[in-house]
């Protein structure tokens, strides 16, 4: 198959501009073939993603992106090939939406408090039926003139230790981890240059952590150089993706870019496969579903979406 990687994209389902197909067809025109939905907390936008896909030869690797906190930085967990319809999985996806929904209240009631007054129905206005989160706050302070742009509200009020910034709910990267295991998925560390807590991978590796989002935007040559080495130490796959939301982040992503080799994903689907020959769900660390929730079941694929097979071996590529 000829064409681009993007591991990592988002659409209106979290915080991305674009809606789920035209996002598909922004990545026909990059000549992307192979794309990643990975929304905060979300697989909404995946039906309409995988069908639109299935018009323009694009395989939709079916993802998410799980938020999660530790003391000074939020880590990021990129979950693949999950079995997003598992009813106990979308459940606690719900139960994330709707904490996200409170912390919005708690930071538009903070930033009253200090002197920039704004209410929750303005921010809901702007992420519509996606999942809210700080970067629709900051578009909402944008548009109230309270900053000039989304990324000088995170770097003077919403970063994780920012004055406006409340915490949340806390999910911890192992128990992301466990989840995406226990969905049969595949749990990447996403962009660890952004969070520079390298030392918590041992950790989360022995909880079941399968690769790390090695190519990306931001991080260096240095830090792509370091972290293909680590895959290839720890066995884990090195992953890569735009992480792209659309222009108003103010960050220079491009679907599609950096180039990603398409060996990228055929390591992917092999990953998957190894873990689902293991057992669906089986990390490290037997990870238990959030609330007791029962064992998650299989779906079928719908058209468009790309599934591992099984059966395949096969090893990382270093």
């Amino acid at each position: 198959m000829a064409g681009g990687v993007d591991l990592h994209s988002h659409t209106t389902a979290s915080d991305g501009a674009l809606g789920p197909r035209e996002l598909v067809r922004l990545a026909a025109r990059h000549r992307v073939r192979v794309l990643a939905v990975t929304d905060h907390d979300s697989t909404e936008g995946l039906p309409e993603a995988i069908d639109e896909a299935s018009r323009h030869g694009i395989e939709i690797v079916p993802g998410l992106e799980l938020n999660t906190d530790v003391p000074g930085a939020e880590i990021h967990v990129l979950g693949y090939y999950v079995d997003w319809q598992a009813e106990w999985f979308q459940a606690f996806l719900r139960e994330q939406r709707a904490e996200r929904v409170a912390r919005v209240h708690r930071i538009v009631e903070r930033l009253t408090e200090l002197g920039m007054p704004l209410t929750a129905d303005e921010v809901f206005a702007i992420c519509k039926e996606g999942s809210p989160g700080r970067p629709h706050v900051a578009q909402a302070m944008v548009k109230r003139g309270y900053v000039k742009s989304v990324r000088e509200a995170f770097d003077k009020w919403l970063r994780a230790d920012g004055p406006a910034n409340v915490p949340r709910r806390r999910l911890t990267p192992v128990e992301a981890v466990a989840v995406i295991r226990r969905a049969g998925g595949v749990p990447v560390l996403a962009h660890p240059g952004l969070a520079n807590r390298d030392e918590m991978v041992p950790e989360l590796v022995e909880a079941g952590l399968a690769g790390i989002e090695t190519y990306y935007p931001e991080h260096s040559v240095a830090q792509i150089t370091a972290y293909r080495q680590m895959c290839a130490r720890l066995d884990l796959v090195a992953t890569g993706g735009s992480d792209y939301h659309g222009v108003h982040t103010g960050r220079a992503s491009t679907l599609g870019s950096p180039h990603i080799p398409l060996e990228v994903w055929e390591d992917l689907k092999r990953k998957a496969g190894e873990l689902r020959n293991q057992g669906q769900g089986t990390a490290k660390r037997a990870p238990q579903p959030p609330d007791g929730a029962p064992e998650p079941t299989q779906h079928a694929h719908g058209p468009g979406e790309s599934d591992p097979p099984p059966s395949m071996p096969g090893h990382p590529r270093h």
